[in-house]
């Protein structure tokens, strides 16, 4: 294996891609009593930018509702990354935009998180850390499922 050829994994540029915030139900909300129930989702998606470059979104949205129904917040936030990715294996490539990538943002959005709920009047909200690795692989499975296939194992 020649020099050039070595894998390269580096962090070009960390960034909030967007972010929103509602409280809807301002300013009554904040004299509810009433613990809210919360809700977490995570999305990563990963698209090519140019050659040996990766622009990697984790998107991670928190629901708060009081009764099931009435929402109390909700923020989003879409935290981006731009990573120079060469020389490695093709079947390589998504696990490590799937999986180290979001690894690498999941720190920032989960600070952004927390600073838009605290900033809207409530008590910050921190997400606990992620498993990407299991969340790629049950993704992997369901995608197999959905489309006949029998994941390898």
């Amino acid at each position: 294996m020649t020099e050039n050829a070595q894998p390269v994994f580096s962090i070009e540029k960390i960034y909030v891609k967007d972010l929103s915030l509602e409280v809807p139900g301002a300013p009554q909300v904040y004299l509810e009593r009433e613990t809210p129930e919360i809700n977490i989702q995570l999305r990563t998606e990963g698209r090519g930018l140019d050659e040996g470059l990766f622009e990697v979104v984790l998107t991670v949205t928190v629901t708060a509702k009081l009764g099931g129904e009435r929402n109390v917040f909700l923020v989003e936030v879409a935290q981006g990354g731009v990573f120079q990715i060469r020389n490695i294996p093709e079947g390589d490539l998504e696990p490590v935009m799937m999986i180290g990538c979001p690894n690498i943002l999941f720190p920032y959005a989960r600070e952004t998180v927390s600073d838009a709920i605290t900033r809207a009047g409530f008590q910050p909200v921190l997400l606990a850390p992620v498993n990407f690795e299991a969340l790629y692989q049950a993704q992997r499975e369901q995608a197999g499922r959905d489309s006949g296939e029998v994941p390898i194992q």
